[in-house]
């Protein structure tokens, strides 16, 4: 993974994470909604820092890439996603931990996000599967990863614990390179749509 990634549109940006972006983080976290689902919760400054700190560490060894989602039109950071589970020699990559400032949800933001990310993965990288898992109770996720086009796998049984101590069974779903074609499409589509 390059050290540096910028990925932009007219509506989002998607920048590396970087120490100066507490604050931001902090101001767009603010909700408990946001965490419901999440293995963490970004809602005091300590966490935030920490949270980042993590983020640097791991792009450093090559274990995760953590963007901030940046407004194109006020230039505010209004959340963040990232790659993980990295296998270069594999030819994968997994679009994970991603979280928006609830006035976002249900927007046009995330569809702008995942096409950049997707388009990047098959497109620049190469990659031949991209992965995307959530929480079996997280069904407004289930939807949004459905309404991508990603096809869904299977259920890991009790595969995490999370933040509160809850078992996590994680529903699994892909796009694989002979996919992305056709799911670019509809992007396309989708994002013309909106606009």
């Amino acid at each position: 993974m390059k050290p540096i990634i910028h990925l932009e549109n007219e509506i989002v940006r998607l920048r590396p994470i970087q120490e100066e972006d507490v604050e931001g983080i902090l101001n767009a976290a603010n909700d408990p909604g946001i965490w419901e689902h999440m293995s963490v919760s970004l809602l005091t400054k300590e966490a935030v820092q920490n949270y980042v700190e993590k983020a640097i560490k791991e792009r450093t060894a090559n274990q995760s890439y953590t963007f901030v989602i940046v407004k194109s039109e006020t230039n505010e950071i209004i959340g963040s996603t990232s790659f993980l589970d990295i296998a270069e020699n594999h030819k994968r990559v997994e679009i994970g931990s991603t979280w928006l400032a609830p006035k976002y949800w249900r927007t046009d933001i995330n569809t702008n996000c995942k096409y950049l990310l997707l388009k990047y993965c098959f497109e620049e990288l190469e990659l031949n599967r991209v992965q995307i898992k959530t929480g079996h109770e997280n069904i407004r996720s289930q939807k949004a990863i459905e309404r991508l086009g990603a096809t869904k796998e299977g259920i890991l049984r009790n595969h995490m614990i999370r933040k509160e101590g809850k078992i996590r069974h994680t529903v699994m779903y892909s796009i694989i390179k002979e996919e992305w074609p056709e799911i670019k499409e509809r992007f396309l589509q989708k994002l013309l749509q909106s606009n």
